[in-house]
């Protein structure tokens, strides 16, 4: 084997090595996609965004602070009050709105009713018609006799 055919036959090794190291990268470029094609279906860890995140001042931070205090829900028009301003439509309206985008991303806020706003902190009532947490767990309620009566007239 002459010198061309060694030089040759190293170029094609490592052309070789090349192409193997380009399929790798395009595998392990695939799998980071994928990765984050999963993240974006998981719901965003609460990264402990509490009033410390609120600019001082603000209406919104006001309206933390008066949902903190009082400890339950309240009625727009309730905070609005709490906060010092009047209860007009437009205050209610921007101060609602303002909130709402926090509850949309699952911040700070919660909606347990319509125009009602509480703190992610508040404890959470099951939604009517839905059954309690604990529905289906054995023992976990007395168990209620049925009783049927013979003499029914129908």
């Amino acid at each position: 084997m002459g010198l061309r055919e060694k030089f040759q036959k190293r170029i094609d090794e490592k052309l070789q090595e090349i192409a193997s190291l380009h399929d790798r990268i395009r595998d392990l470029e695939v799998y980071v996609r994928a990765v984050e094609d999963t993240m974006r279906l998981l719901p965003r860890e609460n990264q402990e965004n509490r009033s410390g995140d609120l600019r001082s001042g603000t209406n919104i931070h006001k309206a933390y602070e008066a949902l903190r205090e009082r400890g339950v829900p309240m009625h727009i028009s309730d905070i609005v009050k709490a906060i010092g301003k009047p209860d007009e439509h437009d205050n209610r309206v921007a101060l609602g709105g303002s909130i709402s985008a926090y509850v949309r991303k699952g911040q700070l806020f919660t909606r347990p009713a319509p125009n009602t706003f509480g703190l992610l902190d508040f404890p959470q009532k099951p939604a009517a018609g839905m059954p309690p947490p604990d529905f289906g767990i054995e023992g976990s309620e007395a168990e209620t006799e049925v009783v049927v009566e013979d003499d029914v007239p129908w």
